[in-house]
């Protein structure tokens, strides 16, 4: 019963009515967007490594006493 109440605007979405254009601009977002996340998150990844190989060196000098 409350599928025809909201289709009730002909199949426009929120921005109105879908084309080509809203439709590749979309898509160029989510794209950007993922290449973005994977950008970041490896250089997150990198200098946290970065931090461990730096404890880790000074954990083995402590040891050996350099």
């Amino acid at each position: 019963m409350a599928a025809p109440a909201f289709a009730a605007d002909n199949g426009e979405g929120i921005v109105g009515e879908t084309d080509d254009k809203i439709i590749t601009f979309f898509s160029l977002g989510v794209v950007i967007f993922f290449a973005l996340l994977v950008v970041l998150l490896s250089w997150l990844q990198g200098s946290l490594e970065k931090r461990k190989e730096q404890r880790k060196a000074t954990e083995l000098r402590k040891r050996v006493g350099w």
